[in-house]
């Protein structure tokens, strides 16, 4: 899609009359992108970054209904959730694929067991499916070996499913340029200076700075999309809308997966503050996370986790799961993202509403907020917002799925191993077959310590618009966040295979490395080790405060009730919908 001429080709381009400018290339920008292809417009996306560099790559990469937004009474958002999830399961295995979760309950819980029972109930029901079941104490220590037994009342297990979130991002990108047909162009670090105006005073393009040449261009377009996640207040602020979004980060420590095994995702409430944290596989990898903190305005640098961040994660492994003796030195490296938050001031931020939320303000269409799994439905909102400014647009068809399904024989004739095959084609749709044939002798070997084979590395460097580095290793593969010192071992053998794709000169790809390492030593690593709290002595605490805390279990019936109330309602719609 992106080969050597498509950075130089598509600028060439930027001068005509666009219907839609997309401002911001991660998943809620790529979803809009995919649907206006759809239709045929003429869509152009721009990012200043690379696609999916912001919050788009650094969730815990969960493609699901969320539970425990079910506590928070947010029953449509998860309704829609589920039923996307079932929708991408069935379009794009290999990308999107179940993985159990594990839900562990212990005495010290302020969340009983009824009350779980009733919200597995609820989430399931909304996916017209029963998939959860309880165990008992030792039946549940099975399923997770190594966890924590003292205290342990059992737990529940259900469905949901998993994905690479900037894959998906470039998969979705893939399939609205192809669907495009050069009318769709996607670029990355393109960044937008200044919004234009019409003689109304509606904005009507901007002004678009190319970050690798350093030349502008003014862009005209009949829609303006202000896409740009927790960032989407700076363009608002043009356009003198308020300032709305609670920026908030969300960072994961990530283990080898042999340190900390675990095969389905354990997910249980930390004894510090009762919010619930996961530790999952994840290609291959463990990750533990995540938090939930507030971060700073207008801050366009690369997040990290913070010393606070990395001690309340080792607290809740080292109380998880105390026999494996988990250590800092363990840690391979650490993700932190920020996610787009409608701020209503609420004390406690994983009390804020994950719901998307749309702004017209002076022509400029903001949508910001939302979930991975519901980049279809943010779109098709957008879309549908500016079809009534512009009717002369096709209709939007709904039904059509977000990802094209690849061929099931797609590969067929191919000698590979069954799991890799279905890998490729997920993860690349209908280009895998390109992918294959541009592999060189042993290209088609697994990466050590990855899942991923040397001819993944090559392809990116040939035709998914790498710019920089860590574009390659942090985005196209995840190679920064799955080895040791970002990969820093691998990089002989990836310049020989990428060096030449790239049309890098020697002293490119040196400088390149150097600013690769760097940054992967500033964001992607631990703090430096003194400025990283005591979680022993947090944990502590804690157990001497539970020693003395009072529960109140007739609060938690009430919650209880309401929950089992509301599973009956469901279960008779459920009912009533099979027999019709």
């Amino acid at each position: 899609m992106w080969d050597a001429t498509w950075r130089e080709t598509a600028w060439a381009q930027l001068d005509q009359e666009w219907d839609m400018l997309i401002i911001g290339g991660g998943i809620t920008g790529a979803g809009i992108f995919r649907e206006a292809a759809r239709l045929g417009l003429r869509v152009l996306l721009v990012d200043q970054h690379d696609f999916g560099w912001g919050t788009s790559s650094r969730s815990s990469k969960f493609v699901h209904g969320g539970l425990r937004y079910l506590k928070e009474g947010q029953l449509g958002l998860t309704r829609s959730a589920v039923l996307e999830r079932e929708q991408l399961l069935a379009d794009a295995p290999g990308l999107v694929d179940p993985i159990g979760f594990l839900l562990a309950t212990y005495r010290r819980d302020k969340i009983g067991r009824t009350v779980y029972r009733a919200g597995l109930a609820i989430y399931d029901l909304l996916a017209l499916q029963w998939s959860h079941r309880y165990y008992s104490p030792a039946d549940f220590q099975l399923l997770a070996p190594h966890i924590e037994a003292e205290g342990l009342k059992g737990g529940f297990h259900y469905q949901d499913a998993q994905t690479d979130d900037a894959r998906l991002v470039l998969r979705v990108l893939q399939e609205g340029a192809t669907d495009g047909r050069r009318r769709a162009i996607p670029l990355n670090y393109a960044a937008v200076t200044d919004l234009l105006r019409d003689a109304n005073g509606q904005v009507c393009g901007a002004t678009v700075r190319d970050e690798v040449t350093g030349q502008s261009q003014p862009v005209r377009a009949r829609a303006v999309v202000n896409a740009t996640g927790s960032w989407v207040d700076r363009l608002r602020r043009q356009v003198g809308g308020e300032e709305k979004i609670r920026p908030l980060r969300g960072s994961h420590l990530i283990f080898p997966g042999w340190r900390l095994p675990v095969a389905q995702v354990v997910t249980f409430l930390h004894p510090v503050d009762q919010r619930p944290v996961m530790v999952f596989p994840w290609e291959g990898a463990t990750m533990v996370g995540t938090t939930d903190v507030d971060h700073p305005h207008d801050d366009l640098t690369e997040p990290c986790i913070s010393p606070e961040e990395v001690a309340y994660l080792m607290a809740a492994v080292t109380a998880e799961f105390p026999s494996l003796n988990i250590q800092l030195r363990d840690v391979i490296a650490t993700q932190a993202g920020v996610r787009p938050v409608i701020g209503t001031g609420k004390e406690d931020p994983s009390e804020e509403s994950r719901e998307h939320v749309l702004w017209l303000e002076e022509g400029l269409l903001t949508v910001t907020g939302g979930k991975l799994t519901t980049f279809r439905l943010i779109a098709h909102d957008a879309l549908k917002v500016l079809h009534g400014r512009f009717p002369d647009w096709p209709p939007l068809d709904e039904k059509i799925p977000a990802l094209t399904p690849t061929p099931p024989d797609l590969l067929a004739d191919v000698p590979l191993d069954s799991h890799l095959r279905r890998r490729l084609c997920g993860r690349y749709g209908a280009l895998a077959a390109d992918l294959v044939a541009a592999a060189q002798e042993g290209e088609l070997d697994t990466i050590p310590g990855t899942r991923y084979v040397w001819a993944e590395l090559r392809w990116a460097a040939q035709a998914e618009g790498v710019q920089h580095l860590e574009d390659l290793l942090l985005r196209r593969l995840r190679l920064g966040l799955l080895l040791p010192e970002g990969g820093r071992a691998h990089l002989p053998r990836i310049r020989a295979i990428c060096q030449a794709a790239l049309g890098w000169s020697d002293g490119r790809w040196q400088d390149e490395e150097a600013a690769y390492l760097a940054l992967w030593q500033r964001a992607y690593s631990l703090p430096p080790l003194e400025t990283i709290p005591d979680w022993r002595a947090m944990l502590a605490r804690v157990e001497m405060d539970t020693a003395v805390t009072v529960h109140h279990p007739a609060r938690r019936t009430w919650v209880a009730g309401v929950l089992v109330g509301a599973a009956v309602v469901l279960t008779a719609v459920w009912l009533w919908r099979r027999k019709r």
